[in-house]
């Protein structure tokens, strides 16, 4: 039961309750036997959390059942920025945070930001922390991320519906910055997954069809009616599925830029929409 890749960081943890209790050799001998890599570092993780010895108890007791730390805790760190979760809502990896930095690097003055398969709003918020946005929506199909979605960024930016169909259609030809962190993961690889993300997060977060790249194809062949000239589209992905990504965006009439981070082991596909760009002039 890792959690290498996407821990919150002891660092960030919040400060105990009072009353906390002080987490045993009991607490790490369980967790460690569940096959959590870090048992120490979430144990006190779960212990600042918990009011008392009950509480833990009951925070480790699901913690060993399999639930991702982050949907334990109740939180994920991202970006420096504590993002609420719920159960069952696709938590937010640290490699995406590639993804962020590579718009912020690219972002206009005062953009219109769009974080589109949002899940938690993770990267819409870091968008909103990071940058002084006009304006920022965020999107998802899934009903219970949208409602997480709303709790980690403002009154009425978070919109429930299937990709661009969810966004207000004033929005349309004036986006700068396109962050979608669609699925990706190829559905025959699925069953390959760890269990925290194979039970706990949900398949429509995870499945990207066939060769996980079918949701990304969606999402570029619609995104320059939306994307305002010169606007980008970001998507992250895998090294191996980077030249068919990007076979997708010049398709969509988008210019493709690959790049990657060997820290996170993140790859983010970069398509920007060319100044005179129309329907008609789509290769």
């Amino acid at each position: 039961m890792s959690s290498a890749e996407h821990q919150p960081s002891p660092l960030d943890s919040p400060a105990p309750h009072a009353g906390s209790p002080c987490p045993g050799p009991d607490v790490v001998t369980r967790l460690r036997a569940a096959g959590c890599v870090f048992a120490e570092d979430e144990a006190e993780l779960l212990a600042a959390e918990a009011c008392s010895p009950a509480e833990l108890t009951a925070l480790v007791d699901r913690r060993v059942a399999g639930l991702p730390l982050e949907q334990v805790l109740g939180w994920a760190e991202f970006c420096g920025l504590r993002i609420a979760l719920e159960p069952g809502v696709f938590v937010p990896r640290r490699r995406t945070e590639f993804l962020v930095r590579r718009a912020v690097a690219l972002a206009p003055p005062r953009p219109v930001a769009v974080d589109l398969c949002c899940g938690s709003g993770a990267v819409g918020a870091a968008l909103g922390a990071l940058l002084p946005v006009a304006e920022l929506h965020a999107a998802d199909v899934d009903p219970a991320a949208v409602r997480c979605a709303r709790r980690n960024l403002p009154a009425g930016t978070v919109h429930h519906g299937d990709l661009f169909a969810a966004l207000p259609t004033a929005l349309r030809g004036r986006i700068d910055l396109l962050a979608a962190n669609v699925p990706y993961v190829p559905t025959g690889d699925v069953p390959l997954l760890p269990p925290e993300a194979r039970i706990h997060e949900p398949l429509v977060a995870l499945d990207g069809g066939a060769d996980g790249l079918a949701v990304l194809r969606r999402v570029a062949a619609a995104a320059p009616r939306w994307l305002a000239p010169g606007g980008r589209l970001l998507v992250e992905t895998t090294e191996r599925q980077a030249p068919s990504a990007v076979a997708a965006f010049t398709t969509a009439g988008l210019r493709p830029e690959v790049t990657t981070c060997e820290n996170l082991g993140a790859t983010v596909i970069t398509g920007t929409r060319p100044d005179g760009w129309s329907a008609r002039s789509r290769p």
